[in-house]
């Protein structure tokens, strides 16, 4: 699958609108699933920006007194002098490889160490449109899964689901890879094609799928309206939080106080997420100013607030928020947030429980850097995204009975209840 991104830098008409947007600055992406968006999205944060930042070693020496680090350089002796193929080791490799096994003890699956050559590739797919199969992955309970198929794209027509573990990209098995090693296995040049060997739940055996990769183009947002016991309802179809939704969120909410709606459906099954500046300015128009979006939770008691803006055109409209397995990030923010405050009930599944914040560090041969984890989302009544996702207020199934017939309870509840 794909791990789609969003692009850090924005243009100056893409810069946030509110005194509050800009004082974000170079806001991190939430990551989800995602953490992170990539493999076929036009400027890719499933999903974050990071932030990037050079640092110096002061001390090379200074270690943790507890640990002797002369253990590694007597094991890497040994390997030197006695593996029987010692002159073919490349030792730039060795100094790599151990690297990322000592990021990767840190044990957490979003924090990495990026070789010379995975940083180019991290930083171009940052930037542009690429070619893949529309899809993000990320990582849950150290498996490969995919988060979210986009809609109309060559993993959806594939079939892939959320929640569906990919065990092997290409005959290789993914047991061992990081999520953006899969994603750089599974993207590839327009035409060609990957084969995925995936598990899904309540099937007994794996099975494959070969999917040919296209130039991926998705918008972050489709309003449509419906009608329920004589009263229009406005479904606003959120498929991420980019660069672009904040502008289009925007008109959406006047196009659809012009047509005089009567209630809200904000769909966000299989949105991966992205800015989160942008999942704060959407919570502004429903909660008023100065109320709590969403904490950024670090280390000890270094905890960040951030606050609605108080926009309030939405203030009192019946809202309903329909979510699934594949809704992470910020996703989770804009329904965590108008779910704690009362403004919003949420119908469909739960959702994925991705919460947290990566920044990436420079290292000093300006080559290579590490991916870390620096802090996790916490929604104002107090729950840890990044560990237990959101439980909906009304908990509707989607079958594959359901996806054969076309039929779709989540949204005919979700339109139910916003007719209330």
């Amino acid at each position: 699958m794909e791990n789609l991104e969003f692009n850090p830098q924005l243009s100056p008409d893409q810069k946030p609108r509110t005194a509050r947007r800009r004082a974000f600055g170079a806001i991190l992406i939430i990551l989800a699933l995602v953490a992170s968006f990539r493999l076929g999205y036009t400027s890719g944060n499933k999903g974050y920006v990071f932030e990037p930042k050079s640092f110096k070693v002061i001390n090379q020496n200074q270690v943790p007194v507890t640990v002797d680090y002369s253990l590694l350089w007597d094991a890497l002796g040994i390997v030197d002098q006695k593996y029987i193929d010692k002159d073919s080791i490349n030792q730039q490799n060795v100094l790599y490889g151990a690297i990322r096994g000592a990021v990767a003890a840190a044990g957490d699956q979003y924090t990495e160490f990026f070789d010379p050559k995975a940083l180019e590739e991290f930083n171009t797919q940052l930037g542009g449109t690429f070619d893949g199969i529309g899809a993000e992955v990320g990582k849950k309970d150290n498996n490969i899964v995919v988060i979210t198929p986009l809609d109309d794209s060559p993993a959806a027509r594939a079939g892939l689901r959320p929640k569906d573990i990919i065990v092997k990209i290409n005959e290789e098995s993914t047991a061992e890879m990081t999520v953006d090693e899969a994603v750089g296995k599974i993207r590839g040049p327009r035409g060609t094609s990957v084969t995925l060997t995936l598990f899904r739940e309540g099937q007994t055996q794996t099975f494959d799928v070969t999917i040919k990769r296209e130039k991926i183009d998705v918008k972050s947002l489709k309003l449509s309206y419906k009608t329920v016991n004589g009263k229009k309802i406005a479904v606003i179809e959120l498929s991420r939080f980019g660069s672009d939704t904040s502008e289009a969120f925007a008109k959406a909410v006047n196009d659809l106080l012009v047509a005089g709606a009567k209630g809200l459906v904000v769909d966000q099954r299989n949105n991966p997420g992205g800015y989160l500046d942008v999942s704060v300015d959407l919570a502004s128009y429903w909660l008023p100013k100065g109320q709590l979006v969403v904490t950024e939770a670090r280390s000890g008691t270094d905890n960040q607030a951030y606050n609605s803006s108080g926009y309030g055109r939405l203030t009192g409209l019946k809202t309903v928020v329909i979510m699934n397995g594949g809704s992470a990030s910020a996703a989770e923010i804009l329904a965590g947030a108008l779910h704690d405050h009362g403004v919003a009930t949420l119908v469909g599944e739960k959702s994925f429980g991705k919460g947290s914040v990566q920044q990436l560090f420079t290292l000093p041969d300006n080559k290579s850097a590490v991916k870390i984890t620096v802090a996790k989302w916490i929604t104002p009544n107090g729950k840890n995204l990044n560990k237990d996702g959101l439980v909906p207020d009304v908990e509707v199934k989607l079958s594959d009975d359901d996806i054969a017939a076309g039929r779709d309870p989540q949204l005919d509840k979700a339109l139910e209840e916003a007719a209330k």
